[in-house]
């Protein structure tokens, strides 16, 4: 039986979740309210249950806009998410009530994000897949030390430079928010990508207390390179991380990753994840130095009859002058019509 999630399903979906192999950060209930509290999209939460048992979820977020279309997304704003199941029947009933509800919100298409692949031959002819991205990975040893003495002594050289300029670094909750969001939301304008509101990062810093954190280099007191952190199991993930371009010759990236791993071997995680990149890109190379090891994704797109797949990214070209427009506005007008252009972009 196929049901929409309700509140008190939380300790039940989490408990699935937190049970099955393949499930991810983004796969927990608490998302759901992030989503919604932030952007106000509705969510449908879809759960297969046996008696009172779940045998399998599928979250997925409705995005409605004029400027990007009408879809169905698992997850949007977030790397990972999509179906996850005990078995295949189960999953084939999930995506099966997918698209039902897609013809009935009159979507033109579903995304699904996995970080492994998740169909099988029987949904082949209704999915089309992308593999045009990855993420990295970075076993972690047991100690920070050991890490350290692993890095080619380039990298070592890099990390050093900032503190030699008196760079420091700082992890925090809360009181991190207004430095990571000053230099994020730079970093965005300057990539001509409109930004998140602050209130995203707090729902997330409130929602998921124990697991997620900010760190932030300082140069002479002032913020210049933040990164937003987040645990699951025994992967600390980094989704978000930035630098002011005026102080990238002094290398304040090396010492904010430096120290977000140093953390992440002494909390006991045993893997880093770099987070998504296009390969042979900038921060592709920038990642891979780390000694990270690129692991494909897998985007699965179920399409409306006549549909294209979708491209909702700075790649595409017809964002080309957009991009440019936008690098030149002064921060505080993209600070306040960012996120409600970027509300609708998964």
């Amino acid at each position: 039986m196929i049901t929409l999630y309700t509140p008190s399903d939380q300790a039940a979906w989490d408990e699935f979740v937190l049970s099955h192999p393949e499930g991810v950060n983004y796969h927990l209930s608490g998302w759901r309210q992030v989503v919604e509290t932030t952007f106000g999209h509705k969510t449908y939460y879809l759960l297969a249950k046996e008696g009172h048992k779940i045998k399998g979820i599928l979250p997925l977020v409705h995005m409605k806009s004029l400027l990007f279309g009408n879809f169905l997304a698992s997850l949007p704003f977030f790397n990972y998410g999509g179906v996850l199941a005990q078995d295949e029947e189960t999953k084939h009933l999930l995506l099966k009530q997918a698209i039902s509800l897609a013809q009935e919100l009159d979507a033109e298409h579903i995304e699904l994000r996995h970080l492994t692949p998740a169909l099988s031959p029987k949904e082949k002819d209704s999915w089309q897949l992308k593999t045009h991205k990855v993420t990295l990975f970075l076993n972690l040893p047991d100690a920070p030390e050991i890490l350290w003495k692993s890095f080619k002594s380039k990298l070592r050289s890099q990390i050093r430079r900032p503190q030699k300029e008196g760079m420091t670094a700082q992890i925090g909750h809360l009181d991190q928010l207004n430095n990571f969001y000053q230099v994020f939301s730079i970093n965005m304008r300057d990539l001509g990508t409109p930004v998140y509101p602050k209130r995203f990062f707090a729902n997330i810093l409130m929602t998921f207390p124990d697991t997620a954190r900010i760190c932030t280099v300082f140069y002479q007191d002032i913020p210049v390179a933040s990164g937003f952190i987040i645990g699951f199991k025994n992967t600390l993930e980094i989704p978000w991380a930035s630098s002011l371009r005026k102080y990238n010759r002094y290398a304040p990236n090396m010492l904010l990753y430096w120290n977000i791993l140093k953390y992440a071997c002494e909390q006991g995680y045993k893997r880093f994840d770099f987070g998504r990149s296009t390969p042979n890109k900038g921060t592709y190379r920038f990642k891979k130095q780390w000694g990270a090891v690129p692991h494909q994704l897998y985007w699965y797109y179920w399409l409306r009859q006549g549909n294209e797949l979708p491209a909702l990214n700075p790649d595409n070209p017809k964002y080309k002058l957009a991009i440019k427009l936008w690098q030149r506005l002064p921060l505080f007008l993209t600070q306040l019509i960012g996120p409600k252009i970027v509300k609708n972009i998964p």
